[in-house]
Protein backbone atom coordinates (compact mmCIF):
# COMPACT_ATOMS: atom_id res chain seq x y z
CA UNK A 1 0.00 0.00 0.00
CA UNK A 2 1.17 3.48 -0.64
CA UNK A 3 1.81 6.25 2.06
CA UNK A 4 -0.43 8.81 2.55
CA UNK A 5 1.18 12.37 1.10
CA UNK A 6 2.89 14.35 3.23
CA UNK A 7 2.42 18.24 2.61
CA UNK A 8 4.06 21.11 4.26
CA UNK A 9 3.66 24.06 3.90
CA UNK A 10 6.35 27.33 3.88
CA UNK A 11 4.71 29.62 4.99
CA UNK A 12 7.01 33.09 4.88
CA UNK A 13 10.49 32.23 4.26
CA UNK A 14 13.59 34.65 3.73
CA UNK A 15 13.66 35.43 -0.10
CA UNK A 16 10.72 37.18 -0.90
CA UNK A 17 9.97 40.93 0.53
CA UNK A 18 6.77 43.03 1.19
CA UNK A 19 7.01 45.24 -2.25
CA UNK A 20 6.37 41.54 -4.05
CA UNK A 21 3.18 41.00 -2.78
CA UNK A 22 0.76 42.05 -0.07
CA UNK A 23 -0.07 38.59 0.86
CA UNK A 24 3.55 37.70 2.48
CA UNK A 25 2.85 37.19 5.96
CA UNK A 26 4.33 39.34 8.48
CA UNK A 27 3.10 40.43 11.54
CA UNK A 28 2.39 37.51 14.36
CA UNK A 29 -1.25 37.40 13.47
CA UNK A 30 -1.08 37.41 9.95
CA UNK A 31 1.43 34.42 10.77
CA UNK A 32 -0.90 32.49 12.88
CA UNK A 33 -3.99 33.26 10.83
CA UNK A 34 -2.12 31.68 7.22
CA UNK A 35 -0.50 29.09 9.26
CA UNK A 36 -4.29 27.90 10.90
CA UNK A 37 -5.27 28.22 7.17
CA UNK A 38 -2.77 26.07 5.78
CA UNK A 39 -3.15 23.29 8.17
CA UNK A 40 -6.82 23.36 8.01
CA UNK A 41 -6.22 22.59 4.11
CA UNK A 42 -4.47 20.15 4.33
CA UNK A 43 -0.52 20.55 5.46
CA UNK A 44 0.29 18.29 8.04
CA UNK A 45 3.89 20.58 8.20
CA UNK A 46 4.37 24.00 8.53
CA UNK A 47 7.87 25.46 7.77
CA UNK A 48 8.20 28.65 9.43
CA UNK A 49 10.65 31.92 9.28
CA UNK A 50 9.69 34.92 11.33
CA UNK A 51 10.18 38.71 10.13
CA UNK A 52 9.88 41.92 12.21
CA UNK A 53 6.85 42.82 12.37
CA UNK A 54 7.52 46.59 11.79
CA UNK A 55 9.48 46.34 8.78
CA UNK A 56 9.13 42.62 7.24
CA UNK A 57 12.40 41.81 7.35
CA UNK A 58 13.84 38.20 8.16
CA UNK A 59 14.24 37.85 11.98
CA UNK A 60 15.85 35.28 13.63
CA UNK A 61 14.42 36.64 17.07
CA UNK A 62 12.93 34.57 19.30
CA UNK A 63 10.37 36.74 20.45
CA UNK A 64 9.21 37.18 16.80
CA UNK A 65 8.50 33.34 16.77
CA UNK A 66 7.05 33.24 19.99
CA UNK A 67 4.49 35.82 18.63
CA UNK A 68 3.04 33.28 16.51
CA UNK A 69 4.23 29.80 17.37
CA UNK A 70 1.87 28.63 20.74
CA UNK A 71 -1.06 29.77 18.47
CA UNK A 72 -0.11 27.42 16.37
CA UNK A 73 -0.07 24.70 18.47
CA UNK A 74 -2.92 25.85 20.11
CA UNK A 75 -5.21 26.02 17.10
CA UNK A 76 -4.10 23.24 15.35
CA UNK A 77 -2.04 19.88 15.33
CA UNK A 78 0.26 20.46 12.73
CA UNK A 79 3.84 19.84 13.07
CA UNK A 80 5.86 23.13 13.08
CA UNK A 81 8.94 22.98 11.65
CA UNK A 82 11.38 25.49 12.64
CA UNK A 83 13.94 27.30 10.19
CA UNK A 84 17.59 27.21 11.27
CA UNK A 85 18.71 28.32 7.58
CA UNK A 86 16.99 32.14 8.28
CA UNK A 87 18.89 33.90 6.03
CA UNK A 88 22.92 33.93 4.12
CA UNK A 89 23.08 37.39 6.06
CA UNK A 90 22.50 35.82 9.99
CA UNK A 91 24.91 34.39 11.82
CA UNK A 92 25.08 30.60 12.88
CA UNK A 93 24.37 31.48 16.43
CA UNK A 94 21.29 33.85 15.66
CA UNK A 95 19.99 31.26 13.03
CA UNK A 96 19.80 28.64 15.67
CA UNK A 97 18.50 30.84 18.26
CA UNK A 98 14.52 30.13 17.48
CA UNK A 99 15.24 26.47 17.50
CA UNK A 100 17.06 26.45 20.67
CA UNK A 101 14.47 28.79 22.86
CA UNK A 102 11.14 26.47 21.08
CA UNK A 103 12.88 22.77 21.12
CA UNK A 104 10.19 21.99 18.09
CA UNK A 105 9.07 18.73 16.74
CA UNK A 106 10.89 19.45 13.07
CA UNK A 107 14.11 22.44 11.69
CA UNK A 108 15.13 23.14 8.66
CA UNK A 109 18.73 21.96 7.55
CA UNK A 110 20.57 23.54 4.77
CA UNK A 111 22.99 20.41 4.01
CA UNK A 112 26.03 22.69 2.99
CA UNK A 113 27.29 26.33 2.09
CA UNK A 114 26.49 27.84 -0.90
CA UNK A 115 25.93 30.92 -3.48
CA UNK A 116 22.70 31.56 -2.39
CA UNK A 117 21.69 34.13 -5.23
CA UNK A 118 18.49 35.90 -4.78
CA UNK A 119 19.96 39.12 -6.20
CA UNK A 120 17.99 39.02 -9.92
CA UNK A 121 14.08 39.66 -8.03
CA UNK A 122 15.63 43.36 -7.33
CA UNK A 123 15.34 44.34 -11.04
CA UNK A 124 11.90 43.09 -11.06
CA UNK A 125 10.85 46.30 -8.96
CA UNK A 126 10.95 50.01 -8.49
CA UNK A 127 9.15 51.31 -6.29
CA UNK A 128 10.02 49.59 -2.35
CA UNK A 129 7.72 49.40 0.86
CA UNK A 130 10.43 49.41 2.80
CA UNK A 131 14.20 50.76 2.05
CA UNK A 132 16.32 47.71 3.35
CA UNK A 133 14.07 45.43 0.46
CA UNK A 134 16.76 46.38 -2.27
CA UNK A 135 20.18 45.90 -0.85
CA UNK A 136 18.93 42.78 0.93
CA UNK A 137 18.47 41.59 -2.47
CA UNK A 138 21.76 42.96 -4.06
CA UNK A 139 23.74 41.76 -1.00
CA UNK A 140 23.71 37.86 -2.26
CA UNK A 141 25.76 38.72 -5.42
CA UNK A 142 28.37 38.68 -2.61
CA UNK A 143 27.17 36.77 0.47
CA UNK A 144 27.69 33.15 0.70
CA UNK A 145 25.10 31.01 2.86
CA UNK A 146 27.42 29.46 5.40
CA UNK A 147 26.79 25.61 6.61
CA UNK A 148 30.76 23.92 7.24
CA UNK A 149 30.59 20.82 8.35
CA UNK A 150 31.34 21.88 12.04
CA UNK A 151 28.23 23.78 11.35
CA UNK A 152 25.68 21.00 10.38
CA UNK A 153 27.34 19.09 12.99
CA UNK A 154 26.59 21.91 15.78
CA UNK A 155 23.11 21.94 14.36
CA UNK A 156 22.40 18.26 14.70
CA UNK A 157 24.23 18.19 18.52
CA UNK A 158 22.58 21.14 20.05
CA UNK A 159 18.95 20.59 18.10
CA UNK A 160 18.99 17.29 17.21
CA UNK A 161 20.43 15.47 20.42
CA UNK A 162 19.92 18.14 22.54
CA UNK A 163 16.47 19.18 21.93
CA UNK A 164 15.22 15.71 21.09
CA UNK A 165 14.21 17.02 16.90
CA UNK A 166 14.32 15.58 13.81
CA UNK A 167 15.42 17.16 10.45
CA UNK A 168 14.14 17.94 7.30
CA UNK A 169 17.15 18.34 5.23
CA UNK A 170 17.28 20.45 2.41
CA UNK A 171 19.62 19.47 -0.51
CA UNK A 172 19.53 22.20 -3.10
CA UNK A 173 22.45 19.96 -5.05
CA UNK A 174 23.71 16.64 -5.41
CA UNK A 175 27.01 17.77 -3.12
CA UNK A 176 24.23 18.20 -0.06
CA UNK A 177 23.50 14.78 -0.56
CA UNK A 178 27.12 13.58 -0.49
CA UNK A 179 27.25 15.15 2.82
CA UNK A 180 24.12 13.75 4.14
CA UNK A 181 25.44 10.67 3.44
CA UNK A 182 28.61 11.09 5.39
CA UNK A 183 26.58 12.52 8.01
CA UNK A 184 24.45 9.33 8.06
CA UNK A 185 27.50 6.86 7.47
CA UNK A 186 28.75 8.13 10.29
CA UNK A 187 25.84 7.56 12.35
CA UNK A 188 25.31 11.17 13.53
CA UNK A 189 21.61 10.86 11.62
CA UNK A 190 19.70 8.16 11.92
CA UNK A 191 16.58 6.94 9.75
CA UNK A 192 13.93 8.13 8.68
CA UNK A 193 15.99 10.54 6.82
CA UNK A 194 13.67 13.06 5.37
CA UNK A 195 14.96 14.68 2.42
CA UNK A 196 13.71 18.39 0.81
CA UNK A 197 15.02 18.49 -3.17
CA UNK A 198 15.13 22.20 -3.22
CA UNK A 199 15.07 22.73 -7.06
CA UNK A 200 15.45 26.57 -8.67
CA UNK A 201 17.66 28.64 -6.34
CA UNK A 202 20.59 30.30 -8.27
CA UNK A 203 23.74 28.71 -6.77
CA UNK A 204 22.24 25.64 -6.48
CA UNK A 205 20.38 23.14 -9.11
CA UNK A 206 17.73 23.81 -11.63
CA UNK A 207 14.11 23.35 -11.22
CA UNK A 208 13.84 20.57 -14.29
CA UNK A 209 12.17 17.42 -14.90
CA UNK A 210 15.89 16.29 -15.47
CA UNK A 211 17.08 17.95 -12.32
CA UNK A 212 14.71 16.02 -10.17
CA UNK A 213 15.31 12.65 -11.66
CA UNK A 214 19.14 13.23 -10.90
CA UNK A 215 19.00 14.03 -7.56
CA UNK A 216 16.60 11.28 -6.55
CA UNK A 217 18.91 8.64 -8.36
CA UNK A 218 21.52 10.10 -6.50
CA UNK A 219 19.59 9.47 -2.89
CA UNK A 220 18.76 6.45 -4.19
CA UNK A 221 22.32 5.32 -4.54
CA UNK A 222 23.91 6.99 -1.35
CA UNK A 223 20.69 6.54 0.98
CA UNK A 224 18.80 3.42 -0.06
CA UNK A 225 16.12 2.94 2.04
CA UNK A 226 16.87 5.37 5.15
CA UNK A 227 14.97 8.11 3.38
CA UNK A 228 12.24 9.80 2.54
CA UNK A 229 11.73 13.16 -0.08
CA UNK A 230 9.56 16.03 -0.69
CA UNK A 231 10.27 18.50 -3.19
CA UNK A 232 9.85 22.19 -3.73
CA UNK A 233 10.61 24.00 -6.50
CA UNK A 234 11.04 27.73 -7.29
CA UNK A 235 8.69 30.33 -8.87
CA UNK A 236 6.50 29.03 -11.79
CA UNK A 237 7.66 25.00 -10.99
CA UNK A 238 6.40 24.76 -8.05
CA UNK A 239 3.22 22.80 -9.06
CA UNK A 240 4.10 20.95 -11.67
CA UNK A 241 7.63 19.43 -9.91
CA UNK A 242 5.90 19.04 -6.50
CA UNK A 243 3.33 16.50 -8.47
CA UNK A 244 6.04 14.88 -10.67
CA UNK A 245 7.69 14.01 -7.01
CA UNK A 246 4.82 12.58 -5.94
CA UNK A 247 4.32 10.68 -8.84
CA UNK A 248 7.88 9.09 -8.06
CA UNK A 249 6.97 8.28 -4.91
CA UNK A 250 8.03 11.38 -2.82
CA UNK A 251 6.08 14.29 -1.03
CA UNK A 252 5.53 17.70 -1.56
CA UNK A 253 5.78 21.23 -0.11
CA UNK A 254 4.43 24.61 -1.39
CA UNK A 255 3.89 28.16 0.13
CA UNK A 256 4.60 31.55 -0.23
CA UNK A 257 8.28 30.60 0.84
CA UNK A 258 9.11 29.54 -2.44
CA UNK A 259 6.30 30.92 -4.82
CA UNK A 260 3.88 34.18 -4.51
CA UNK A 261 1.49 33.00 -7.28
CA UNK A 262 -1.10 30.39 -7.90
CA UNK A 263 0.77 28.78 -10.48
CA UNK A 264 2.70 29.20 -13.81
CA UNK A 265 1.79 32.69 -15.48
CA UNK A 266 -1.21 33.17 -12.66
CA UNK A 267 -1.90 35.89 -10.71
CA UNK A 268 -0.28 36.45 -7.03
CA UNK A 269 -1.79 33.53 -4.55
CA UNK A 270 -4.20 35.33 -1.63
CA UNK A 271 -2.52 33.07 1.23
CA UNK A 272 -0.37 29.83 1.43
CA UNK A 273 -3.87 28.10 2.05
CA UNK A 274 -4.56 28.72 -1.21
CA UNK A 275 -1.54 26.84 -2.60
CA UNK A 276 -2.03 24.02 -0.44
CA UNK A 277 -5.69 23.44 -1.51
CA UNK A 278 -4.39 23.77 -5.25
CA UNK A 279 -1.67 20.42 -4.68
CA UNK A 280 -4.09 19.08 -2.53
CA UNK A 281 -6.93 18.73 -5.30
CA UNK A 282 -4.37 17.87 -8.05
CA UNK A 283 -2.87 14.91 -5.97
CA UNK A 284 -6.26 13.60 -5.02
CA UNK A 285 -7.54 13.75 -8.56
CA UNK A 286 -4.67 11.78 -9.02
CA UNK A 287 -5.49 9.35 -6.59
CA UNK A 288 -3.70 9.74 -3.96
CA UNK A 289 -4.48 10.25 0.01
CA UNK A 290 -2.88 13.41 2.11
CA UNK A 291 -1.69 12.55 5.41
CA UNK A 292 -2.64 13.80 8.88
CA UNK A 293 -0.30 15.71 10.65
CA UNK A 294 -0.54 12.38 13.33
CA UNK A 295 0.22 10.11 10.10
CA UNK A 296 3.09 12.70 9.20
CA UNK A 297 4.57 12.02 13.01
CA UNK A 298 4.45 8.35 12.47
CA UNK A 299 6.10 8.22 8.86
CA UNK A 300 9.15 11.06 9.95
CA UNK A 301 9.56 9.33 13.78
CA UNK A 302 8.79 13.07 15.38
CA UNK A 303 8.71 13.35 19.55
CA UNK A 304 4.94 14.90 19.37
CA UNK A 305 3.60 18.53 19.59
CA UNK A 306 3.42 18.02 23.62
CA UNK A 307 7.66 17.56 24.09
CA UNK A 308 7.67 21.36 22.62
CA UNK A 309 8.78 24.28 24.26
CA UNK A 310 5.83 26.89 23.22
Amino acid sequence: MTDKIILTCALTGSIHTPTMSPHLPVTANEMTEQALGAARAGAAILHVHARDPQTGRPSANPEHFMGFLPRIRQGSDAVVNISTGGSSQMTLDERLAPARAARPEMCSLNMGSMNFGIFPLAARYEDWVHGWEKGFLEATRDVVFKNTFADIETILADIGEGCGTRFEFECYDAGHIQTLAYFLKKGLVRPPVFVQFVLGILGGIDASPESLLFMKSTADRLLGDAYRFSVLAAGRHQMRLATMGVVMGGNARVGLEDSLTDGAGRALAPDNAHQVARIRRVLEDLGYAIASPAEARAMLGLKGGDKVAF
